[in-house]
């Protein structure tokens, strides 16, 4: 049976104060009525429905409040008003989270795929969910599934996702009907940046921008506190960005890009080439630069300059507080960081290099999150496109 999950009331009032609370609580209602903008009437009229049906509820007074007068009452979000599962799918496996309301990790669990055929996958998502819930948990309320490539939210389709060999995939409806929760599928990257702004290293900032560097070069930009999809749920694609001078032939179809030259796959292949080793790990190429091969360690750098090339136009393009790295690849970001710090600063223009580069190496549990946070946004999201 399939659970839907709704609000007592779509007021965007009401929508408004959950979802502040959601980000920023617990709060007063003085700290919701300035983090809103709404009159302090309003917000007591917002929170009432969802006092009463058990969406929020009243703490006590804020910890050393020894103000004399009305006291001051912390409102907070309760968790366990509703759960929700997240799932990352890799070219190798699935990885899931369960979480309550507030995207706070319940259960997690991993699984191999066997196969990356649409249907073994769909299953091996099914038996994933599950693993994760048991018989007898409560009902869960909204399934995220984040799957890198180009993915069409709005319509729940993968339109082509490289690692996967997929095209044209209705992942959301198969994934649905297959376990019986509402569904909704993200590209990875925009869905942990969902889970930074919510409770990573993006929130509070009114933007920032997070890169990934791994299997593939990733982006998802966060501006005035919403993550950016674009119009056709393709944006921030640095990865396809075309360096000049360049031949080597793109996962995309195209020569010349980013990715092309500083995915794991394309450092990879270099470093082969480089080492004359067509054996060569990525284990090993890491070792070799390491101990100052200086043909391998020149792999690195291109990989690291067309990085910083990268990121330096997201710079240019919307002046971010803070640039996010993370992805499997900052595992050997040492061999990396100069080169990308360099080559952003020469690029980035005028007081864009006055951005703050930080790495966070994530597992792909945190990615799962980012599609059980999604999953749960939906609730807060006024005028959500449903399939």
């Amino acid at each position: 049976m399939i659970v839907v999950v709704t609000l007592p009331s779509q007021a965007p009032a009401t929508v408004l104060v959950l979802r502040t609370m959601l980000a920023h609580g617990p709060l007063t209602r003085a700290e919701v009525v300035r983090r809103t903008g709404l009159s302090s009437g309003a917000v007591t009229k917002a929170a009432a429905p969802l006092l009463d049906d058990g969406w929020i509820v009243e703490l006590g007074r804020p910890t050393g409040d020894h103000l004399t007068g009305r006291p001051a009452t912390l409102v907070a979000v309760r968790p366990e008003r509703a759960s929700f599962v997240g799932v990352k799918v890799t070219a190798d496996e699935t990885i899931g989270v369960l979480t309550d309301l507030t995207a706070t990790p319940i259960a997690t669990r991993r699984s191999t795929l066997d196969s990356r055929d649409v249907d073994s996958v769909v299953t091996a998502i099914a038996r994933l969910v599950r693993r994760l819930t048991g018989p007898d948990h409560a009902p869960v309320h909204g399934l995220g599934v984040t799957i890198s490539g180009d993915v069409d939210r709005q319509t729940g389709t993968v339109h082509h996702s490289p690692f996967l060999d997929w095209h044209g995939i209705p992942l959301a409806r198969l994934v649905e009907t297959a376990t019986g929760i509402p569904t909704l599928i993200e590209n990875d990257v925009r869905a942990l940046a969902v889970a930074e702004q919510w409770f990573g290293a993006g929130a509070g900032l009114s933007s920032f921008a997070l890169v990934t560097v791994g299997t593939g070069i990733g982006c998802a930009m966060s501006i005035d506190g919403r993550v950016v999809s674009g119009a056709h749920g393709v944006a921030g694609e640095v990865g396809h960005l075309p360096l000049g001078g360049l031949d080597r032939l793109c996962t995309c179809g195209n020569r010349g890009c980013v990715e092309a030259v500083a995915s794991t796959r394309a450092i990879v292949e270099q470093a082969r080439e480089a080492a004359g080793d067509p054996e060569l790990t990525m284990a090993r190429a890491v070792k070799l630069a390491h101990d100052g091969d200086p043909a391998v360690r020149a792999v690195f750098a291109r990989a690291g300059h067309a990085v910083g090339l990268a990121m330096a136009s997201v710079a240019n393009l919307i002046g971010p507080e803070r640039i996010i790295i993370s992805g499997e690849g900052v595992s050997a970001y040492d061999l990396f960081a100069d080169q990308i710090r360099q080559t952003f600063t020469a690029r980035a223009f005028g007081a864009a290099k006055d951005c703050e580069l930080i790495v966070r190496p994530l597992p792909f549990e945190e990615w799962a999150r980012g599609g059980a946070a999604v999953a749960a946004q939906l609730l807060v999201t006024p005028g959500r496109r449903t399939r």
